[in-house]
């Protein structure tokens, strides 16, 4: 069996899980192909891909020129990039692992207070010999508006609250009732951004959710105000959002998810102060990576074994 480790790219997959058991030749990649051309003549070959989150696309026309790929993958249990469909048409079994979601909650956390005390151009002046450049944002009483409230979106609340901010929240299918449950009030779409002097989006993409934070949004932010996105980059028009800070519509944005990634060397995103920009991490710990690479080893030991576990496309 030959096992190919996807878009690795700390190059930890093989310290995080015991793989020897499997008795399978593994080569693990630690640059993200270029597109599905590139997907199709690296993986050529191999009996089981391991893919990193959403990382790389597999689309029906990625499976249907791997004949030889028998397993797919997935650490987590979602995964927007793969065609569970064509998978199961081409006979390709898509298995997931677990995963945490204390990580992701404790990064959101991490950006909102490094956007609120403007820790990132502190932290530049003391490494340039400088001392204080601005004034940061205190949090309690402030507004925090989630832009979601689900598992995430809840976790980001209640440390609020623990904060003395009050929390409100808005998506599609969120009712009073629910958002009460969490110690959150529910209020309208144009409540939400007009309300929020931080504003967390927490929504799984969707083709209802591209794009859904755009410059009418951004527009009725107050001027004060912070947006963090952990969630996925093309929730929020990137390019509105680069005129927004731009134009100072808000203060600033603090930001973990990008419409392409990794991100370009030359992305505009990377010159404005007012953008705090982290890799893509939210959920990148040494935890997450033990349960997404040991539940990976597992899967595959469950397939090699005739009887598939964790399996997402029947």
């Amino acid at each position: 069996m030959k096992i190919a480790i996807l878009d690795d790219y700390q190059n930890v997959a093989l310290q995080c899980a015991d793989w020897e058991p499997l008795g399978a030749e593994i080569e693990v990649f630690t640059e993200p192909f270029a597109g599905p051309d590139e997907v199709v003549a690296r993986l050529a070959g191999f009996d089981v891909v391991v893919a990193m989150r959403e990382r790389t696309p597999f689309p029906a026309a990625v499976f249907d020129r791997l004949p030889e790929l028998k397993l797919l993958v997935s650490t987590g249990r979602r995964n927007a990039a793969i065609d569970l469909d064509a998978a199961k048409r081409r006979g390709v079994v898509v298995s997931a692992t677990g995963a945490l979601a204390a990580p992701t909650v404790e990064h959101a956390w991490a950006l909102i207070l490094a956007g609120a005390r403007n820790l990132p151009l502190e932290f530049r002046s003391m490494r340039e010999g400088g001392w204080q450049v601005g004034l940061g944002m205190a949090l309690r009483e402030k507004t925090l508006g989630l832009l979601g409230l689900g598992r995430l979106g809840a976790e980001v609340a209640r440390i609020g609250q623990a904060f003395g901010m009050k929390p409100i929240a808005w998506s599609q299918n969120l009712t009073p009732e629910r958002a009460a449950e969490h110690g959150v009030t529910a209020v309208s779409k144009e409540d939400l951004f007009a309300q929020s002097d931080v504003l967390s989006v927490h929504l799984v993409l969707s083709e209802r959710t591209r794009g859904l934070v755009g410059a009418a949004e951004l527009a009725a932010m107050k001027p004060t105000a912070l947006l963090v996105n952990t969630s996925r980059g093309p929730i929020v028009d990137e390019s509105a959002l680069v005129e927004a800070l731009r134009g100072k519509t808000i203060a600033a944005a603090a930001l973990d998810v990008y419409d392409v990634e990794p991100l370009p060397s030359d992305h505009p995103l990377r010159t404005l102060d007012n953008a705090i920009l982290t890799p893509h991490i939210g959920y990148v710990s040494r935890e997450t990576y033990e349960i997404f690479y040991g539940g990976a080893v597992e899967d595959i030991a469950a397939f090699q074994a005739g009887e598939p576990i964790n399996v997402l496309n029947g």
